[in-house]
């Protein structure tokens, strides 16, 4: 088990080039990833130091754990939200409790996920179908930049949803601090002008077209060091501008906080909805960027080294965590070699929390407001809306009922809806697959079906083909298919299953074939299956249905009807594609 670690396949190879590449990498990371844990933080509802805490042991962890090169863990904007609106059930936000239950939340999440990769459950997350994952993330940007108004403008804002949202900064416009809307404008404005003009402006300065990107990234760094100085010189604290304040200099003593048996109820739910979601983000952008580079990335690997990053971080008084798409772009455009290139941007996390945080005391919260608003629009995808419609009412369906439980009901809510959604249409698409009649193609051995080509059928000859695995829940389905045809055709002599598109007969569908065969016979008509695949035929081959089989079980399609036609004497016929 021990030489299955990720750490040991790549770390037998680690040399001095490696180790350059990954510095160069965390130096450039550690830059942006600053501010960002400090106002996912606030974002989380937690002191700004704790997204330090966050980003030191999770990446060690993963560093150790993880199978993807590139993959940058720490706080993000989603997860941070839903922790939020989890722990805002439980405990106040700044007091103890509440830093307790958020290091709590992230202990349950990381075991979930370490028990979920142990028994190879990563398939589970498949149940967030990207419909249901964009309509969420669109949905809880929005919230998120919603609710950076407040801190923006200088006013109070409370909830996690949408109205409750809107209905506080109605009540608050009138508290509006002028500074602070100065300053969060001026931000906000300086960081969307970087994001769309900076690579280019650095790039006509003479910088390569890597360095002027990697320029244009840190933004937010820059913005954060000219707002600090701004409010320093001239003391806008005094006027009512929101800053950090004093920052604990040191890490805090590593602890595995002990949840009670009612916190642990109280969490649980919004853990599972936290471990599916920032898997499901972070394992994205570990293959996108693992596909760039021809890598190969583990599902179940990366539950436990994302499940160990967690628990890492509820140990160092962190709150969840997972991988972040923009760190971990830069990360690898900067060059990181390995997982190596995570532990020394804790490194550089670690010496910020020693002795860098004395200069953010004059930090002003309007900026990391600004940061995180410009960070999470570019979640925003309300295009989705449109190309479901476009291509699938039922994925119409699980984006709006996401977007909208989301945005109204609140992000756990909103998941769970989604997830309801998807799995119902799921079902009632698998209740209901798509079947055809088909017929040969004149001069080959291909059939398809008889309302889309010009085929040949056999008089007395019904072949039909279903285009599902058979189980429980289309089992009646074909039960009634198959009736139905053979009544609307009364000189059918023989029925044709056509199996290829089925990949598995479950006990359900195996007795409804029983049935489908004994009915046909009552009515003097033989059964036949086609094409059947061999682990199918292994399962038909245990049981007593073949024993039973008025027809019998051809290898292709063409051979069936040959061999019927032939035994009856039947000739072929045209028949035209119907309207």
């Amino acid at each position: 088990m021990a030489d299955g670690l990720p750490i040991l396949k790549w770390g037998r190879a680690y040399d001095r080039t490696l180790f350059a590449r990954d510095a160069t990498a965390a130096v450039i990371v550690t830059v942006m990833l600053i501010p960002q844990s400090l106002a996912y933080a606030l974002l989380a509802g937690m002191p700004a130091q704790a997204g330090l805490y966050a980003s030191i042991l999770p990446l060690i962890a993963y560093a150790l754990l993880g199978t993807s090169t590139s993959l940058a863990v720490g706080p993000v904007a989603v997860v941070s939200l839903m922790t939020a609106a989890a722990i805002g059930n439980v405990a106040a936000p700044g007091t103890a409790d509440y830093a307790a239950a958020a290091a709590a939340l992230a202990l349950i999440s990381g075991g979930l996920l370490v028990a979920m990769g142990s028994l190879r459950l990563g398939f589970i997350a498949n149940f967030l179908s990207h419909p249901v994952v964009s309509g969420f993330v669109t949905a809880s940007a929005l919230i998120i930049a919603a609710g950076q108004l407040g801190p923006l403008f200088g006013i109070d804002v409370r909830g996690h949803a949408m109205p409750q949202i809107a209905a506080s900064l109605a009540e608050g416009a009138g508290g509006l601090n002028p500074r602070t809307a100065a300053l969060g404008l001026t931000s906000l404005v300086a960081l969307l002008a970087l994001r769309r003009h900076g690579r280019r402006g650095l790039a006509r300065l003479g910088l390569s077209d890597r360095a002027a990107d990697l320029g244009a990234r840190m933004g937010p760094v820059m913005v954060v060091v000219a707002t600090t100085f701004v409010t320093w010189v001239f003391d806008l604290a005094a006027e009512g501008v929101a800053v950090v304040g004093a920052i604990p200099q040191g890490m805090p003593r590593p602890s595995l906080p002990l949840p009670d048996l009612d916190m642990m109820r109280a969490l649980a739910v919004p853990a599972v909805a936290i471990s599916l979601v920032g898997f499901v983000e972070s394992v994205s952008v570990a293959q996108t960027l693992a596909a760039r580079r021809r890598e190969r990335i583990e599902p179940d690997r990366e539950l436990v080294g994302l499940g160990a990053a967690n628990i890492a971080s509820a140990v160092g008084g962190g709150f969840p965590v997972t991988g972040g798409f923009a760190r971990s772009v830069v990360n690898f455009d900067a060059g990181a070699a390995t997982p190596a290139a995570g532990a020394l941007t804790a490194v550089g996390i670690t010496l910020a929390a020693l002795f860098l945080t004395p200069l953010l005391v004059h930090l002003p919260k309007a900026a990391l407001a600004a940061t995180i608003i410009v960070a999470v629009l570019s979640l925003v995808d309300l295009s989705v809306l449109r190309r479901a419609w476009a291509y699938s009412p039922g994925d119409f369906a699980a984006v709006a009922t996401t977007l909208g439980a989301t945005l109204f009901l609140g992000v756990e809510v909103g998941i769970g809806l989604g997830v309801g959604v998807s799995v119902l249409l799921l079902l009632y698409r698998a209740s209901r697959p798509h079947a055809a009649i088909v017929g040969r193609v004149p001069g080959t051995e291909h059939y398809r079906n008889i309302r889309r080509h010009a085929v040949e059928t056999a008089p007395g000859i019904l072949s039909i083909r279903v285009d599902e695995s058979l189980q429980f829940a289309n089992a009646r389905f074909l039960e009634d298919l198959i009736y139905g045809e053979v009544a609307d055709r009364p000189d059918t002599k023989h029925v044709i299953l056509m199996c290829s598109a089925v990949n598995d007969i479950d006990l359900s569908a195996l007795e409804s074939l029983e049935t489908i065969n004994e009915r046909l016979r009552d009515a003097g008509v033989d059964f036949s299956l086609s094409e059947v695949k061999g682990p199918v035929s292994d399962k038909l081959a245990g049981s007593h249905f073949l024993g039973h089989l008025t027809g019998r079980v051809y290898l292709t399609q063409h051979q069936a009807v040959c061999d019927l036609a032939r035994r009856a004497g039947l000739p072929a016929r045209p028949e035209a594609p119907a309207n």
